[in-house]
């Protein structure tokens, strides 16, 4: 019985349990029913009012176009009826045209009966003009020919004798005209050139000294030689092979000379000979050692001084490979002048004098600082520096005006502007300042000994000097021979042939002296 009540128990409670569920269940459906229609209904009025919000919008947006729309118009009826009225201008303008067109033409075919007329009255002109000019022919050969009687000469002759005698006339009164007008334009040019030179000069104010390169290197003493030499000149050929030089030991005593065309190969060996002498340690391996450092210091100051050089110029834009090549010359020197110095001092004094004439300064400093940058491979390139310049400017994008200075600054090509001109005078104040440059003494002499063979070849020269270093030549000639007038044809001949035929700096002076003595003696 116990089983049945516990039985009739559970079955009652499930009942209960299933009835009490249903009953929740059917309440949360309802609840949910309830929620979804409260939603549809939140819906449907967002629905309604994002639906007004976008009607209010497109009223808004079509009547903003249609407010356009009128604008647009009316602007367009604005400008339609200003080219009506620019249309009726110019009809009035083509039809005034017309009217004096035709009062032109009507002008034109009067005037050109009138030039019909006076072509025919020229025409009878000329013919009485030729009988004219027949009858002069006719009365002047009856005239030549009694001349030619009287006087016992052919007109051929006449005109010969004629001509002599003008010739002689013609090269006095010349040259004083040469004389008086070079005088007078020499003395304004001198002036100005003076002013512009000077304020130059004192604004550059280059203070520094003609540099040479060191090849000679000191030692300790010298048994260094033979350790330099090396068992069977191992050393010296490991050290020549390497740096590209010749290494001459002599009996200089403690003393090495390291020789190459290439200034900066030599600088290269002079660095590493110096450092192997410190270190003591001389031997091949640690001669490439030496050779691999001093290589680098050497570029890396090579680099330096272009890039220092280009600042101190103010100029920023050049090419990397121009700068590396523009600091080269820190090591080339040109008669004893360092040629990356000599470069500095002809940018400056370009600018300078371009800022003086009202030119921009920029350009002449560009090309005054590269106007030599062919010196830094004329080793290695055959052809003149100046060519061998430009082309290095021309391949690394230089514009063509500063090539064309770079070009013709020692006349390999004709210059045709100002900024040639200017690089050619800052080139010639720097070379010819004094002090800036030397010159060996064998050079110098047969220089002087030039100079006065070319004026000694003059027909009427008695004596030459060259003085002042050979910046002038004095020119004695006899009196007799040579007169006042041809004194300056003679200078302007020996100047002109002195600066075709002779390579040096500066500029010379040339000076014709002529004295005539008259001497008296009373008794």
């Amino acid at each position: 019985m116990t089983i049945v009540y516990v039985i009739c128990g559970l079955a009652a409670g499930v009942a209960i349990g299933f009835l009490i569920n249903h009953l929740l269940g059917k309440k949360a459906h309802q609840q949910k029913e309830q929620e979804a229609q409260s939603l549809i209904d939140t819906a449907k009025l967002q629905a309604e009012t994002i639906k007004h919000e976008a009607a209010v919008e497109a009223k808004d947006q079509a009547l903003q176009m249609r407010q356009s729309i009128e604008e647009e118009r009316e602007q367009r009826l604005k400008e339609v009826r200003a080219n009506e009225e620019r249309l009726n201008k110019r009809e009035k303008n083509l039809d005034h045209r017309g009217e004096m067109l035709d009062n032109r033409e009507h002008q034109l075919s009067s005037m050109q009966g009138q030039v019909d007329k006076r072509n025919r009255d020229l025409q009878e002109g000329e013919k009485r003009l030729r009988k004219s000019q027949e009858a002069v022919e006719a009365r002047n050969n009856e005239i030549n020919q009694k001349l030619e009687q009287v006087a016992g000469l052919t007109s051929e002759e006449a005109k010969a004798e004629l001509l002599s005698t003008l010739k002689d006339q013609v090269a006095h009164e010349s040259a004083a005209i040469i004389r008086e007008s070079e005088l007078r334009t020499k003395a304004e040019a001198d002036k100005n050139a003076r002013e512009i030179l000077s304020l130059a000069i004192q604004r550059v104010a280059a203070d520094h000294a003609a540099e040479v390169t060191v090849t000679t290197i000191q030692i300790p003493s010298d048994d260094l030689k033979g350790r330099i030499i090396g068992r069977e000149g191992r050393n010296i050929r490991s050290f020549e092979q390497l740096t590209g030089t010749n290494l001459i030991i002599d009996d200089t005593p403690e003393c090495v000379t390291v020789s190459c065309f290439d200034p900066v190969r030599r600088e290269i060996g002079r660095v590493t000979m110096e450092n192997l002498i410190a270190d003591g340690r001389i031997h091949p391996a640690r001669i490439e050692e030496m050779f691999k450092k001093a290589e680098a210091y050497v570029t890396q100051k090579v680099r330096e001084a272009g890039e220092q050089a280009t600042f101190d110029a103010g100029i920023h834009d050049l090419h990397p490979e121009l700068v590396y090549t523009l600091g080269r010359l820190l090591y080339r020197t040109s008669y004893g002048q360092n040629v990356l110095n000599h470069s500095l001092e002809v940018c400056y004094l370009a600018g300078v004098m371009a800022s003086e004439l009202g030119l921009d300064p920029i350009p002449a400093k560009r090309a005054g600082l590269l106007h030599d940058i062919g010196k830094a491979v004329d080793q290695e390139v055959e052809g003149s520096h100046a060519v061998i310049g430009a082309d290095l400017a021309r391949r690394f994008g230089e514009r063509p005006e500063i090539v064309h200075a770079i070009e013709a600054h020692h006349n390999d090509t004709d210059p045709n502007s100002v900024l040639d001109v200017l690089v050619q005078a800052a080139d010639a104040v720097s070379a010819a300042r004094p002090g800036a440059r030397k010159e060996t003494l064998d050079a110098y002499i047969k220089r002087l000994e030039k100079l006065e063979e070319i004026a000694n070849s003059y027909k009427g020269v008695e004596r030459t000097y060259a003085i002042q270093a050979g910046r002038e030549v004095r020119v004695m000639v006899e009196p007799e021979v040579v007169d006042e007038a041809q004194t300056v044809v003679l200078a302007h001949d020996i100047a002109s042939r002195i600066e075709n035929e002779m390579q040096y700096p500066g500029q010379v002076k040339v000076v014709v002296i002529r004295e005539s003595r008259a001497i008296g003696v009373a008794k």
